[in-house]
Order: C-alpha cells, then structure tokens, then sequence
C-alpha cells in the first residue's frame, strides 16, 4: 500500500504541471525581427520638443530640465537635451528614477537615426538600438533630427531570451530583459514583475494547444499591448505578433528553442 501511495504522489506532479508546447527557454532572432513600418514624427524647433505618435505625445521645452508629463505610468517628468546639430537626449523619470534614457543620433547624410534606449525597471537593466529611415525631412528652422522617420531595425545589447515553465493551470514566464509573471488560462489579470508600472499585469488564454495569448494592461486597466503566441508543428520554433493598442502599431518577432539550436551546432 506504502509503496502504491508512493508512486501515486510521484506522478502527481507530471499529471498537475504537465509540459505544453511553450515549455522551455527561446532566444529571440533580432534578423527576424519585423517592425511596424508607420512613421514616427519628432520635431525640435524654437526651443520646443515634440513628438506626436509617441504614446503619450510629449510636448515640453528642450532645455535639459524634468518637467512634469501626463498619462504616462512609466514617467512622471521628462527632459530633453539638444546635445549638437546631430543628437538629442531624452531621459524620462518616475519617483526620481530613471527609467528611460534614449539617445538618438543622425548619420552624416541625414537620412538614418540611430536611437539607444537604456531600459531600468525594479532593478532590472535593459539596452536595445533601434534604427530608423528617415521618411520625410525636417521643416524649416527646426533641428536636423525632425521630420518623420520609419523603424527598420532593433539590436540588443545582450541576446533576449524568454523562458516558460508550466505550473499548475498555466506557465510561469521569465526573461532576460527581467519581466516575469505567474498566470493562469484563466483569463484572470496576474501581475507583472520587472516593467514598473508601465506594465502591471498580464492575462492568458490558451487559443489551442500551440497557440497562446497575452493581454498586457497598466495599472489603471487600460490595455497596452496584446500578443499572439505560436509554436511551429515542430516545436522548434516561437513567432510572437504583437497588437501596441496605444500606439497603433504591429511588431513581430520569432525565437528558436535553445534546445534545438545546441543540437544542430
């Protein structure tokens, strides 16, 4: 009897937390990373930053001071330095903290933006470059960084990698950008860890056993991002569609399952 209990409580385990296609640690491919294509408007003239399809706009002067922004759970001032006639500096705060550091900088023929982005949320540090075509030039009298530009690339400064663990009902999420949660497919909100308060909490569901949604929300309730994640038949690799519903804009990414790739090394 003993020893039938016993094997009973060891299978108890596999049967509660059993494995689904999303188990195990993806690296995400920067080459195959595809970005929304709609344009991003900035303009610098007479003393005044603005960027309108930033979500929210900002609109203050560019004179290196904090200076107070609204509807924005990441940030509660922001400030912005003319560094030269070729680079701009935004550095965005909550509490005091810096969360957000963006640097953008303009190739020699003005036709290209690089922008570095240093990312730091609850001890956690992130830096990813995001290069941009430019789409339309500067008006008149304003610095040479405005006008409309179009992203075309992202590249980290570390290889991102995300990690699911199946616990009881759902998965357990990590990554390497420091975000993690605990979720259910529920469809019950959950909290984020690791993205401050621009993003509080995720919801799943599970659309069909290699198919799997996140719905991100602030802490206010209003949805900010949702994800559809799918496995190939194959299980090797992971494509991840994501709806911005702030910003209007679609991002894709696939990942390969770590696993697969030291196999075939």
């Amino acid at each position: 009897m003993r020893r039938v209990l016993g094997l009973m409580l060891a299978l108890l385990p596999v049967a509660v937390f059993a494995q689904t296609a999303f188990d195990g640690t993806w690296k995400v491919e920067e080459t195959k990373w595809q970005l929304d294509h709609s344009p991003i408007l900035v303009e610098i003239k007479d003393g005044i930053f603005q960027c309108l399809t930033c979500t929210p706009a900002i609109n203050i002067r560019a004179d290196g001071t904090d200076q107070r922004v609204a509807d924005d759970p990441a940030a509660d001032t922001d400030a912005v330095t003319v560094v030269n006639a070729n680079t701009v500096e935004l550095v965005e705060k909550k509490d005091g903290e810096v969360t957000y550091h963006w640097i953008s900088t303009l190739s020699d023929d003005g036709n290209t933006m690089e922008r570095k982005v240093e990312r730091s949320f609850s001890g956690s540090n992130s830096t990813y470059t995001v290069t941009l075509s430019r789409n339309a030039g500067a008006p008149a009298g304003a610095h040479a960084l405005s006008g409309s530009w179009l992203p075309e690339t992202i590249k980290t400064s570390d290889p991102l990698t995300r990690t699911f663990v199946s616990i009881n009902g759902g998965l357990r999420y990590t990554g390497s950008d420091g975000e993690a949660y605990d979720a259910s497919f529920n469809g019950k909100d959950y909290p984020v860890h690791g993205r401050g308060t621009k993003i509080a909490t995720v919801s799943l569901k599970k659309i069909d056993a290699h198919t799997l949604e996140e719905t991100y929300k602030r802490s206010d309730g209003k949805v900010v991002s949702v994800s559809r994640l799918s496995v190939s038949p194959d299980g090797k690799t992971l494509t991840q569609v994501s709806q911005d519903k702030l910003a209007g804009r679609i991002n894709s990414v696939v990942a390969n399952k770590l696993e697969y790739q030291e196999a075939e090394k």
